[in-house]
């Protein structure tokens, strides 16, 4: 299997402001082109794209293609598992949605401090292994979005497991929050192969300050700044696959290119992009991904993901007075959303972060930037 995933949180779509909306015609011409370059990993969940994205791969992927051409992953949400029982109905209605008939790869969605009290208690890691004794699955993991320490217990207690799903990217390789180096070598430690997610940092390493762009077209002017970022996980020795969430023709272009016969970064390159990380790191405000599990139990319907991107490039471009075209941005998705200011501090929100960033905090800082 080529080391590059397709991750489908982030399909086209045809309603920016509405993550169910997806393109399924751009879709399609999207999946058969990775198959087409020899790429077979999909990997979807329940949650992805407002509920919609694991109804999308039966229209755009198992509907059009023998089951063999591909692998798929999905997910076991921890926020829907609220008795044993509920367990095989989430999985029963992934099987009714996707028709995939079977899962490759089957995880623990977003292991936490907090999740893991769900999943211990209704022994969901049993449960997985079932799922794989019985044929249903072929693969069993789980994502992970927590420190070593919790990493290192969790896979202590459960031997035998496939591989973990990390959040490994340059710019948080070293950060406090995220630990991604000390994760990946919890990891290593334990021989368990690892799946990467959020390589590109939900888009913010594709797009990368004037100075850095330079730096890397200084040193290959034929490399997308993505590809840096994607290369710097695939580079990892314990790293099976790297995911990629691709919103449109042109990233799948990109990513499959310079991932058909992936060459691994150099010392001199690895470097390069850790000098990379110390500016990008001093411009960003929010390190929010733009995952949008935020939004799905939000009372307010405010567009956090839409507002914190928003805020980031306001904030870098200048820290003090707001610009006046994201005055208007925020304006305009006002007609659609709830205010920063309508958050009633429920918590909903930050219960879900996979970055467990303090949400409320910075909608309040919004509030006062823009209203």
């Amino acid at each position: 299997m080529k080391k590059l995933g397709f991750g489908l949180m982030r399909l086209p779509l045809l309603d920016p402001n509405d993550a169910g909306s997806i393109d399924l015609e751009q879709s399609k011409q999207m999946v058969d082109e990775f198959l087409a370059r020899g790429f077979t990993y999909f990997d979807t969940a329940y949650m992805y794209c407002n509920g919609q994205s694991e109804h999308a791969v039966k229209e755009v992927l198992v509907n059009r293609h023998p089951r063999e051409s591909f692998t798929l992953a999905t997910k076991l949400p921890p926020h829907m598992v609220k008795s044993k029982e509920a367990r095989d109905e989430v999985f029963a209605h992934q099987l009714e949605k996707t028709g995939a008939g079977y899962f490759d790869y089957y995880l623990l969605h977003c292991i936490s401090s907090e999740t893991i009290v769900t999943f211990e208690k209704y022994d969901c890691f049993t449960w997985l292994r079932e799922k794989k004794k019985a044929g249903l699955v072929k693969q069993i993991g789980f994502s992970f979005h927590d420190g070593p320490a919790l990493l290192d217990r969790v896979l202590t207690e459960n031997p035998g497991l496939d591989f973990v799903q990390l959040q490994i990217n340059y710019l948080d390789w070293e950060s406090e929050g995220v630990q991604s180096r000390a994760c990946y070598e919890v990891a290593e430690k334990h021989g368990v192969p690892v799946i990467v997610m959020e390589p590109v940092k939900g888009g913010a390493l594709a797009q990368v300050p004037e100075t850095v762009e330079t730096m890397f077209r200084a040193k290959d002017a034929t490399r997308s700044p993505a590809s840096w970022a994607v290369r710097f996980a695939a580079s990892l020795p314990n790293v099976m696959l790297v995911l990629s969430g691709m919103s449109n023709m042109a990233q799948v272009m990109d990513n499959t290119a310079y991932m058909q016969d992936f060459q691994p970064l150099s010392d001199e390159e690895i470097a390069m992009v850790h000098t990379a990380a110390d500016i990008i790191n001093g411009q960003i405000t929010v390190p929010c991904t733009g995952c949008s599990y935020c939004t799905v139990n939000c009372p307010q319907s405010i567009a956090i993901p839409q507002y914190f991107a928003l805020y980031n490039e306001d904030m870098r471009i200048s820290k003090d007075a707001a610009g006046a075209d994201a005055q208007a941005q925020y304006t305009a998705l006002l007609d659609k959303f709830g205010a920063a200011s309508a958050c009633i501090g429920c918590g909903e929100c930050e219960a879900m972060c996979p970055q467990q960033i303090a949400i409320r905090k910075h909608l309040q800082d919004i509030a006062k930037r823009y209203e």
